[in-house]
């Protein structure tokens, strides 16, 4: 729904990552033969990296075709802010068939983060499109070594909203012991099999306001506190991603939560790969507030007409990389009132925000 009935719905966005040869292009060509999955529009960068060729039926010009499934899918060679921007203005229009979902199929090496930035820090594009989520697709059978070796797939499982498990049928073992590792990763990404329903699949965050039952699962409710001692690294580079909660069960300041909020984006945005957050706030503790962040960037806070269950404890998940969880929770706790005897002065990291240490 739109504040402004003038205004268009914004239309769902999904991005699609993983790494090269993950199975990417598998999944994209079973969506596309999903009713569920009509009227979609799909970005890719070129034609070429992605198996689509016998589902194209016509050519609409240089950069777009029309795909079997009632679908669009375009080329995005250069700039996606400004392909994004045309392809509205086209379906306004009415040069091109309305699409009623968009799925950005980025390439294997990409990281998702600046495509997120721009999408959620867009004044235009923040109000025509809704961000429905991320959605990695990782490689059962190599996975592991993919994770050891390239850092990129890491930060791609790292921001991921959903995790696909492809080619898990055929090493039952070794996908086994590899979503436990992508849970330690991410333990509030939602973790499936290549046959997951595209219904399910494209069911985001950002429909809470809608469904918040299911908000306590989006939080992840296995993410262990911040000043929780943490187990053995994984390796060398799972080493650097840390996922963990803050909590309060007192109501927090709006000016409080937006302090902390603005300095922790300000001075460690780079290393905030993700921030979700269910928080009560003083001023109107019965209506909770849903924070959705990904690095520099807040998303537009939710604020819901009620819980979603008795519980009204304030939480914020965040999964950062090279940035020390209990330094994080010492902030968390000066801002709230309740600091800690070797907690931050948050007055003075307020002055000088590049003083916070890098773990």
């Amino acid at each position: 729904m739109t504040d402004d009935p003038r205004r268009p719905a914004p239309i769902p966005l999904t991005v699609l990552t993983g790494f090269l040869g993950a199975g990417k292009t598998t999944l994209l060509n079973r969506l596309l033969r999903d009713p569920d999955f009509a009227d979609t529009l799909v970005i890719v960068n070129e034609f070429g990296e992605i198996g689509l060729d016998h589902l194209l039926i016509e050519t609409i010009d240089d950069d777009m075709v029309l795909l079997g499934a009632g679908c669009l899918c375009c080329t995005v060679r250069g700039d996606l802010i400004a392909a994004l921007e045309d392809l509205l203005r086209r379906r306004d229009n009415g040069r091109i068939r309305a699409f009623r979902r968009v799925v950005i199929e980025t390439t294997g090496l990409a990281d998702p983060g600046p495509i997120l930035h721009a999408l959620i820090y867009h004044p235009y594009l923040a109000l025509r499109y809704r961000l429905q989520g991320v959605v990695a697709v990782v490689d059962a059978v190599n996975g592991a070594a993919t994770l050891d070796t390239h850092p990129e797939a890491i930060r791609q499982v790292a921001v991921a909203d959903r995790i696909i498990l492809a080619k898990s049928d055929l090493d039952a073992e070794a996908a086994d012991r590899l979503r436990v590792r992508l849970t330690a990763l991410n333990p509030v990404a939602a973790i499936a099999g290549p046959d997951v329903p595209a219904a399910d699949l494209l069911e985001g965050p950002f429909g809470v306001d809608e469904r918040i039952s299911g908000l306590r699962a989006w939080l992840g409710e296995a993410v262990p506190d911040a000043y929780a001692p943490r187990d053995g690294d994984v390796n060398r580079h799972d080493a650097s991603i840390r996922a963990f909660s803050l909590t309060s069960d007192v109501p927090v300041s709006r000016a409080a939560l937006e302090m902390f909020l603005d300095l922790l984006r300000s001075s460690q945005g780079a290393n905030l790969l993700r921030l979700k957050g269910l928080v009560a706030l003083a001023e109107d503790p019965e209506r909770p507030l849903v924070l959705h962040g990904v690095q520099h960037v807040l998303h537009a806070p939710v604020s819901l007409a009620s819980w979603p269950d008795e519980d009204r404890t304030s939480r914020l998940v965040l999964i950062v990389r090279d940035l020390e969880p209990a330094f994080v929770a010492k902030l968390w706790d000066a801002f709230l009132g309740r600091p800690r005897v070797d907690a931050p002065d948050a007055a003075a990291l307020t002055a000088n925000p590049l003083a916070i240490p890098h773990g």
